[in-house]
């Protein structure tokens, strides 16, 4: 049966001073349909939904919704004509309420008066139909990711929305809330509205698209069926080459310790003061060596990791760099004794925004650069443009803005950083969330060249492919406790996601003993 399509964008180009983000892009998305819009950093997707939801004006091609060709002049715009847009950072005011936030602006009102029952009324309608139950006079703020985001949905339902965006939607979401939005998203395309999804997780891509899109450097590559399709041909499609070794390879050659934590325990978090966080955790980490920590969320991992970099207090514990006990307090203790961290949210906890990727670049190693106490400009510009050039760091220039970069060199950008410092020990907390296939695999073979010059890295990923293919060895935690440590050959998706759900564990770790 010949379906007319919901959405098309025809020969959509877009030229900004200098590059030409779009050429001659085509996407069509049917009704009842989730589809793929899949590309690398850079490749074009969030100018041609930008171009679809009125944020930037097209320079050629043409846009039909049902077959009637539309001019988006504005967000607004695109909104009263059924299309919205979801971003992965959530667009909600966090001290109005669920119902505030779902008719911002077209609340129901008699004589100028909000009617607040309607209001409250309505939301309920919304939620319902979403399957959420979430009160309407709840502050946004007391809400969880997850639960923003069924807001948003509720929103976009609130306009008789015809075609969803949906950017990045699950990068900040457990398993189970993932699986709660693919639920949800199957029943808007049950409903006959169509769906955009934006992802750089391929499992996922697979799981719930019925077709994907693929573009590459602003160009229209192509679309298939995801039911005919695999990861390796779209990965293909996406970087203009096979990927057959995407995590990189290379020979491990392990050295002396260089890193050892000895029962390390903390209680307490914001939320419960008495929870058990930690629980006498110990462990060794050699030169040269990638040591990946896997765990569900929640487990322990990145708690451990801002404990050892003296983020966090740890309430007992020793620490030992190079075999001496190493008084680790903070941050700067950490770096003093030779560690670099990247944490695992860049913008929140890494970046600073609004700052150039030069000053981004030298914050933690000005000593390095600075004469008589005041910062040397061109040594600056020298250190961190071998970095830019080492790490490949896609940019304008120097003096470019931190936020005007994609998210793959966002995150090098903040790599970079720590490499200035010569770190002889390394903690990386998800080195390649939200970034892009090519993106990871030059990080991943970034990873792979910084051990075999002797760092150690400690990595933290909640991909159990990555942790698999990147470590030499495996450590995991459950609940706060380390149940288990594996080698590369002993490590298999069953064995670690037993012991990550707390089904088995090994004996060859736990409390630390003195020989």
């Amino acid at each position: 049966m010949n379906v007319q399509p919901i959405l098309k964008m025809e020969g959509i180009s877009k030229r900004f001073p200098g590059v030409q983000a779009l050429h001659d892009v085509h996407l069509e998305v049917l009704p009842g349909e989730i589809h793929g819009l899949l590309g690398e950093n850079g490749a074009g997707k969030s100018t041609l939904m930008k171009i679809l939801s009125g944020v930037y004006r097209k320079d050629s091609g043409r846009v039909l919704l049902r077959d009637q060709e539309i001019e988006v002049n504005n967000p607004h715009h695109a909104q009263t004509l059924g299309i919205t847009i979801i971003h992965q950072e959530l667009n909600l005011m966090p001290n109005l309420t669920v119902a505030e936030n779902v008719f911002i602006g077209r609340e129901p009102n008699r004589f100028s008066f909000v009617q607040w029952r309607k209001l409250h009324e309505q939301t309920r309608q919304l939620t319902d139909r979403l399957g959420i139950h979430l009160p309407p006079t709840t502050p946004v703020r007391n809400l969880s990711v997850a639960e923003r985001q069924m807001v948003e949905i509720a929103r976009a339902l609130s306009v008789k929305s015809q075609i969803i965006i949906m950017d990045e939607p699950t990068s900040a979401l457990t398993e189970n809330e993932v699986e709660h939005l693919f639920d949800i998203m199957r029943d808007l395309k049950a409903q006959g509205l169509g769906v955009i999804f934006i992802s750089h997780r391929m499992d996922e891509v697979f799981q719930i698209c019925d077709r994907i899109t693929v573009l590459r450097d602003g160009e229209f590559v192509g679309t298939v069926q995801a039911s005919e399709s695999s990861a390796d041909e779209v990965i293909r499609m996406m970087v203009g080459r096979p990927v057959a070794e995407f995590f990189g390879q290379g020979e491990s050659h392990p050295g002396d310790v260089v890193l050892e934590v000895r029962n390390l325990s903390k209680t307490g978090t914001s939320e419960d003061p008495q929870k058990r966080v930690l629980s006498q955790i110990s462990f060794r980490l050699r030169r040269g060596e990638i040591v990946g920590l896997a765990g569900l969320v929640g487990s322990g991992r990145t708690d451990l990791a801002r404990c050892i970099f003296g983020v966090d207090p740890r309430d007992e514990g020793e620490i030992y760099v190079n075999g001496s006990p190493a008084a680790i307090h903070s941050p700067r203790d950490a770096i003093r004794a030779g560690m670099g961290m990247v944490p695992e949210d860049r913008k929140l906890q890494a970046l600073f925004l609004a700052m150039s990727v030069q000053a981004n670049t030298s914050m933690a190693s000005l000593g390095d650069v600075a004469q008589w106490g005041f910062i040397s400009g061109g040594r600056e510009r020298q250190v961190v443009g071998s970095y830019v050039e080492k790490l490949n760091i896609r940019l304008a220039n120097l003096d470019q803005r931190a936020l005007d970069l994609s998210g793959g060199n966002q995150q090098k950008v903040v790599i970079s950083r720590w490499l200035a410092l010569k770190p002889q020990i390394l903690i990386m907390d998800e080195p390649t969330r939200g970034i892009d296939v090519g993106a990871k695999a030059e990080v991943h073979a970034l990873m792979r060249q910084l051990a075999q010059e002797g760092v150690a890295i400690l990595m933290i990923s909640s991909e159990l492919p990555e942790v698999l293919a990147m470590s030499d060895r495996i450590l995991v935690m459950h609940e706060g406790d380390l149940v288990g440590e594996l080698t590369r050959e002993e490590a298999t998706p069953e064995r670690v996601g037993a012991m990550m759900t707390g089904e088995e564990s090994s004996l060859s770790v736990g409390k630390y003993e003195e020989a």
